[in-house]
C-alpha cells in the first residue's frame, strides 16, 4: 500500500480489469422487466447526466453500496459489483443474496458477459470527489470501474446513474431516497427506516453532549496509520454536525493523514475508530506506540463502520457508534 492511501484504495482495494467486451447480446438501455410504470421515466443524477426511459427501471445493477441502499428500500438487484463478494459484505446481511448474480467480487473486475445476461435496464454507483471541496472529476472513473474505458463499456448495456458520496451523509441518502422513490419507493415504504434513522441520530447527538474527541483510522503494520479528515467522509461530516468532534490531523493531503506508528502519539484522542477494512484494534494494540495512546490504554478502541447510504443502514450504524461512545469516559 503507497503511503499517500487515498480513499477509493481503502475503500475499493486492489483495481483490476475483468471485463471482457463481447457486448453483442446487449438489447439497449432497457429491457421488458415485471412491475414497471408506464409512461416516461427520466433521473439526473450527481454528475449532471439526465438518464431517460420509456418506462421505469426494474431491473436494477450496480455498485455493492449502491444496491445495498436500494434493497433496504424493498428492491432487489438483478445484478451486483464491488470490491467483495456480497456473502462478505456487512450490508447484505440477513438478505437471500442468491437472488443476486455477482458480476465482480474485486475492485474493477467486471464480467460484462454476465452483466448483459442480466438485462439490467439502469446501473447505479456513486462518484467519489477529488477534493474537500467536493468536486467531481470526469476524467477519473465512477467509483466501481477500473478506468474510463470499461466504465463506458458497461454503459453500452444501460445508462449509468451515480451518486456523489460528497458533503454530508445527510445529503447522500436524501439523494438515495430520491433515486429509490423514482423507482417506486413510496413514502409509507420509508416512513419507519426513516423514523429509526431520525431516533438514531437523536441518541447520537445526546452521546455527543459527553464532549468527547475520535480518530476514524485506517492502520497497516508496515505503513502506520491514516488518519480520516472528518470534514472529506460523509459519514464522519454527519456525525460531526450532530455535536461529535474529530479533531483535524493536519496535513495536506485530501481525506487522510499519513503518520507513523511512531509518531501516533502525537495524535491524543478519547476514543479511537478503526476500519473494518484494514487492522483489527486488537492487532493494533499489539503496536507498543498504539498502545500509549488515552484511548488504548482505556480500552476505548472500537470498530468503524462503513454502511450504505439509507436509512436502515445509516440507523443501525449510528446505534452501533452511539452504543460503544455511551460506554466510553474522557481520558485526554
Amino acid at each position: 500500500m503507497p503511503s499517500s492511501l487515498s480513499r477509493r484504495a481503502f475503500l475499493g482495494g486492489s483495481l483490476a480489469l475483468g471485463a471482457t467486451g463481447l457486448l453483442a447480446a446487449c438489447g439497449g438501455g432497457t429491457s421488458s422487466g415485471q412491475g414497471g410504470g408506464s409512461g416516461s421515466w427520466s433521473f439526473t443524477d450527481d454528475t449532471g447526466n439526465t438518464v431517460s426511459l420509456d418506462r421505469r427501471p426494474t431491473r436494477i445493477a450496480g455498485l455493492n453500496d449502491a444496491i445495498a441502499s436500494l434493497w433496504n428500500y424493498g428492491i432487489v438487484p438483478v445484478a451486483s459489483f464491488g470490491y467483495t463478494a456480497l456473502a462478505d459484505d456487512v450490508n447484505f446481511e440477513g438478505k437471500d443474496t442468491s437472488r443476486v448474480t455477482e458480476v465482480g467480487t474485486t475492485y474493477g473486475q467486471i464480467d460484462v458477459e454476465a452483466l448483459v445476461a442480466q438485462k439490467p435496464d439502469v446501473i447505479v454507483t456513486h462518484a467519489y470527489p477529488v477534493s474537500t471541496s467536493g468536486k467531481l472529476d470526469p476524467e477519473k472513473p465512477l467509483y466501481g470501474f477500473n478506468d474510463l474505458e470499461q466504465q463506458k463499456l458497461v454503459g453500452e448495456i444501460a445508462p449509468i446513474i451515480a451518486i456523489a458520496m460528497a458533503g454530508s451523509a445527510t445529503q447522500v441518502v436524501s439523494r438515495t431516497v430520491e433515486l429509490a422513490k423514482s423507482l417506486g419507493v413510496t413514502d409509507e415504504t420509508l416512513a419507519k427506516p426513516k423514523q429509526d434513522y431520525e431516533a438514531a441520530r437523536d441518541r447520537l447527538r445526546k452521546v455527543a453532549a459527553k464532549d468527547l474527541t475520535l480518530m476514524a483510522v485506517a492502520a497497516y503494520p508496515s505503513e502506520g496509520v491514516h488518519i480520516a479528515k472528518a470534514q472529506d467522509d460523509p459519514a464522519l461530516r454527519s456525525y460531526v454536525e450532530l455535536g461529535l468532534s474529530y479533531p483535524d490531523p493536519g496535513g495536506t493531503d485530501y481525506y487522510w493523514r499519513a503518520v507513523s506508528w511512531e509518531n501516533i502519539t502525537d495524535h491524543r484522542t478519547d476514543v479511537v475508530l478503526y476500519s473494518l477494512r484494514a487492522m483489527d484494534g486488537k492487532a493494533m494494540l499489539d503496536q507498543p506506540t498504539f498502545a500509549q495512546l488515552p484511548a488504548a490504554k482505556a480500552e476505548q478502541v472500537y470498530p468503524w463502520e462503513f454502511s450504505s447510504m439509507d436509512y436502515v443502514a445509516q440507523a443501525r450504524t449510528i446505534d452501533n457508534l452511539a452504543a460503544n461512545l455511551e460506554k466510553a469516559r474522557k481520558v485526554t
